[in-house]
C-alpha cells in the first residue's frame, strides 16, 4: 500500500540529552541510554483538518506526521469509535463520559497502532527480523504485522501471560519463549538473544525503537478529530510502559504547533494497579523517575511493568498537563469490567476497566467535576481475558424468574 504523499519526518531527537540522529538509519536508544523521538518539519505541513476529513478512516490519514515515507503495512487499523457511556456516566456522576474503544482493532488491542507504524518503518529501513519482550498484546500485534511484512520474529513473554495472546504470537510463526517471571525478566532474555544475534535481530522492545510511539500517538489525533478538533477536559489512560500516554501528549503538542488544536490541553491521568504502581509512587513523591516495583502482580496483565523505560516522559506529561496518577485494586477493576458490560453492553479488557474504576474514584474525590468531559481508553477486547470472568451456569431444570 502506498500513501498519498510523503511523511514530513525530519530527524530523531534523544528525549533526555537532545542528541540528534538521522531518521533514515536504523536506531534503537541514544548513546545515553534514553528513548529517541521522531521529529517532523511541521512548518512544511500545508494540509489541515478539512483535508484530513476526506481521507480513508484509518490512522494513516495523518501520514504527514507519521514516520513512514512510502511502504505501509496495514490491516485497516485506526479511527476506532469514541463511544458515549451514558449509563456509566450517570452511575459515576460524570455525564460527559466517553470511551475510545481500541478493543475493535486488528489483533484485539490498541497495540496494533504501534505495530502497524513500527513494523512499516522497520521494513522500510531494511529490517528483516526483530525480537521483543511482551506481556501479550504487543507481541500478538507485532508478530501479526511482522508476518504480513515477511519478517521473522522472536518473542519472550511471562508464562502467566493470557493463553490467547500466546496463541496469537505462535500461530503467526513467531519464535515464542515463555519465561518464569515478569516482563523485566523477559526483557533480559531478549537482550541476551539480540546480543548473540550478530545484528540479525532488531530490538523492537517498548521505547527501544523510535516508531511504536508514533503509531500510539494517533489515539490523540483521533480523539481530537472525533470531538470536532477540540480537546476533552480529561484523558484517562491505563499505564504500564506508558507509550500511549507519552504518544497522546506528543500528539497534542504537535497539533498545537500545526494550529489544528487551540485552548488548554486535557489533564492526563495515568492509571495503574495497586499491585504494580511505580508511576503512582513517583508522582505522589514529586519525583521525575520511578523506582522498580517489587513483586508486580495484577489481573490487568498489560500494565504489569515494574519500571517503565520512559518513566520520566510519563511523569513529564502528567506534570505539564496538571494531571495525576492513581492506582486501583483488582477487585474494583473486575467489578467495573462487569458493571460496564451490564450497563453498556461493552466487554472491555481489565486495563480499560481500571480506567473506569479510576474515573469513579476521581469523581468521588472531586478531582473530576460533574460538568467535565472525560475520555477513557479501552485498550483491548475483554474476549482476550476469559479466565478473569466468573461465568455462572444454570441447570436446564432451574426455573426462570
Amino acid at each position: 500500500m502506498r500513501i498519498m504523499s510523503f511523511s514530513h519526518l525530519s530527524h530523531l531527537d534523544c528525549s533526555r540529552c537532545a542528541e540528534r540522529y538521522d531518521a533514515d538509519e536504523i536506531h534503537n536508544l541514544c548513546v545515553c541510554g534514553s528513548p529517541l523521538l521522531a521529529r517532523y518539519d511541521l512548518g512544511s505541513v500545508t494540509v489541515g483538518p478539512a483535508d484530513i476529513s476526506g481521507r480513508p478512516p484509518t490512522l494513516w490519514r495523518y501520514h504527514e506526521v507519521l514516520p513512514v515515507r512510502e511502504r505501509v503495512i496495514s490491516m485497516g487499523e485506526g479511527m476506532t469509535p469514541l463511544l458515549p457511556l451514558p449509563a456509566l456516566g450517570r452511575e459515576f456522576g460524570v455525564p460527559g463520559l466517553l470511551m475510545k474503544d481500541d478493543g475493535l482493532f486488528p489483533t484485539g488491542s490498541f497495540k496494533a497502532r504501534g505495530a502497524a507504524v513500527g513494523v512499516s518503518r522497520a521494513a522500510e529501513l531494511g529490517v528483516r527480523a526483530f525480537a521483543m519482550p511482551s506481556n501479550g498484546n504487543a507481541s500478538a500485534a507485532w508478530t501479526a504485522y511482522g508476518a504480513r511484512a515477511g519478517m521473522r520474529s522472536v518473542v519472550a513473554m511471562p508464562e502467566s501471560a493470557p493463553l490467547i495472546n500466546r496463541t496469537e504470537s505462535a500461530i503467526t510463526g513467531s519464535q515464542l519463549y515463555l519465561v518464569r517471571g515478569h516482563i523485566g525478566d523477559c526483557g533480559q532474555m531478549i537482550g541476551a538473544l539480540i546480543a548473540r544475534s550478530n545484528g540479525e535481530l532488531f530490538d523492537a522492545s517498548t521505547l527501544k525503537e523510535p516508531y511504536r510511539i508514533e503509531g500510539k500517538k494517533t489515539m490523540g489525533y483521533e480523539i481530537v478529530e472525533q470531538l470536532g478538533w477540540r480537546s476533552p477536559d480529561v484523558i484517562v489512560y491505563p499505564t504500564g510502559g506508558g507509550v500511549g500516554l507519552i504518544g497522546i501528549y506528543k500528539a497534542l503538542r504537535e497539533m498545537r504547533e500545526l494550529g489544528w488544536l487551540t485552548g488548554p490541553l486535557p489533564r492526563l491521568v495515568a492509571v495503574q494497579a495497586g499491585g504494580c504502581a511505580p508511576i503512582v509512587a513517583a508522582f505522589e513523591a514529586g519525583a521525575t523517575e520511578s523506582t522498580a516495583w517489587p513483586n508486580p502482580k495484577t489481573v490487568a496483565f498489560g500494565i504489569t511493568v515494574p519500571k517503565p523505560l520512559g518513566d520520566f516522559l510519563i511523569l513529564e506529561a502528567l506534570y505539564a498537563t496538571n494531571g495525576t496518577a492513581i492506582a486501583v485494586d483488582d477487585t474494583d477493576t473486575l467489578a467495573t469490567q462487569a458493571l460496564c458490560a451490564r450497563l453498556e453492553g461493552t466487554f472491555i479488557c481489565p486495563e480499560g476497566a481500571a480506567t473506569l474504576a479510576a474515573v469513579r474514584r476521581l469523581r468521588d474525590s472531586g478531582w473530576i467535576k460533574e460538568t467535565e468531559e472525560v475520555v477513557v481508553l479501552n485498550t483491548g477486547s475483554g474476549l482476550k481475558y476469559p479466565a478473569e470472568v466468573d461465568v455462572p451456569t444454570l441447570d436446564p431444570g432451574d426455573r426462570l424468574g
